[in-house]
């Protein structure tokens, strides 16, 4: 397989167009066309993990962060990501990264911290507005069914867990074809009316491209009439952090020692405890001081994150207990995740977890 062939199979799992703005996703380093001879999956590119990529044969690196976050002016090794970039090439190794477009997944970052601790029926905590848009097309009768059909196939018509989802309306359209066009039905020249029935599908916006251009290609008309607007709606199934429930409710204290235990935290800083069980909770790996009013909104008991400041801790209000247990701590089981993900969709090929250590902080 070559390195667009394994890109296109993780974008199944995280489609890059669901990354942040502000985020460098894809591949970094390397050439799509390359061969890919063995995969190492890491949380972070480092020169230790490039040289474990090295040693097990592996020229292909997917990583959860980018080496390269911002733009690169020079490669002359004066700094950690220099080095590695040049290290990469010289021994013909990719990197690809995924960071955002896998937090927001929703099989992704956060659904691996609620299988950890053992949360059930998560949902997003923070849906992705904007994301969901509707074709409005209007299709000869006979040929409406084919049409819709390969939407579908293109990915329309996708709710939660229902699939080939539209709207459909009969009525009657109209229209002149002027000198030059080379209509389908009716005359040049002349008014026609058409039986038509009006198609409503709805889709993510990444599917965008490849919904038209089944629309296009499977449309009698020389003039496909269609209308693409974006909604409101929030995407249930596209969005950061996640919430739900433990199966059995826990004392505060015990939860958070728990959370120590399965997340191999070495500390965990917390706000001041409520004396109320925990029963409903709320995750985002990585730095999430941001999605603590959500929490609060969704009514969790408890919302464990990560890269807290000191004044963060205010906003729990005795609302809710707001947990950090460190970055790494919250993304350290997100490499399993892809190596479990890589090993089903493609089992007969070689890929690796990375054993090199990359958390830079350190506790005495």
């Amino acid at each position: 397989m070559t390195v667009n062939e394994i890109a296109k199979t993780l974008e199944e799992l995280a489609p890059l167009a669901h990354a942040e703005d502000f985020d460098n996703v894809g591949l970094l380093v390397g050439n799509p066309n390359m061969k890919v001879q063995g995969i190492l999956v890491t949380l972070d590119t480092l020169e230790n993990v490039v040289d474990e990529a090295i040693a097990k044969k592996c020229n292909l690196i997917v990583s959860f962060h980018p080496i390269i976050f911002k733009g690169l002016k020079k490669l002359t090794g004066s700094n950690y990501v220099e080095r590695v970039v040049i290290k990469a090439i010289a021994n013909n190794i990719a990197i690809y990264s995924m960071h955002t477009a896998l937090d927001n997944s929703k099989m992704g970052v956060n659904a691996k911290i609620c299988e950890v601790l053992g949360i059930k029926n998560p949902e997003i905590l923070i849906p992705r507005a904007k994301s969901i848009k509707k074709l409005t097309t209007y299709a000869p009768l006979a040929d409406a069914d084919k049409i819709k059909t390969s939407l579908f196939e293109a990915g329309a018509g996708e709710i939660g867990k229902y699939t080939n989802c539209s709207y459909s309306l009969e009525g009657i359209g109209s229209f002149k074809a002027e000198s030059g066009a080379n209509p389908s039905v009716g005359k040049v020249g002349e008014v026609h009316f058409e039986k038509e029935t009006q198609i409503n599908v709805i889709y993510s916006f990444e599917k965008e491209r490849d919904i038209l251009n089944a629309l296009f290609k499977n449309h009698p008309y020389e003039e496909v009439a269609y209308e693409i607007i974006t909604l409101e709606n929030t995407n249930q199934d596209l969005g950061m952090g996640m919430i739900g429930t433990l199966e059995t409710e826990m004392p505060e204290k015990e939860f958070l020692l728990m959370v120590k235990e399965r997340m191999s935290a070495s500390v965990v800083r917390h706000s001041e405890l409520l004396g109320q069980k925990i029963k409903k909770v709320a995750v985002l790996g990585g730095s999430g001081a941001f999605a603590i009013g959500a929490a609060k909104k969704a009514g969790a008991d408890i919302y464990v994150t990560a890269d807290l400041k000191y004044h963060d801790f205010y906003q729990a209000e005795n609302q809710l207990v707001v947990a950090d247990i460190g970055h790494f701590e919250t993304e350290q089981f997100t490499k399993d995740l892809l190596v479990d993900y890589l090993t089903k969709k493609i089992p007969n090929f070689a890929v690796s977890l990375s054993e090199s250590k990359t958390n830079p902080i350190k506790y005495l």
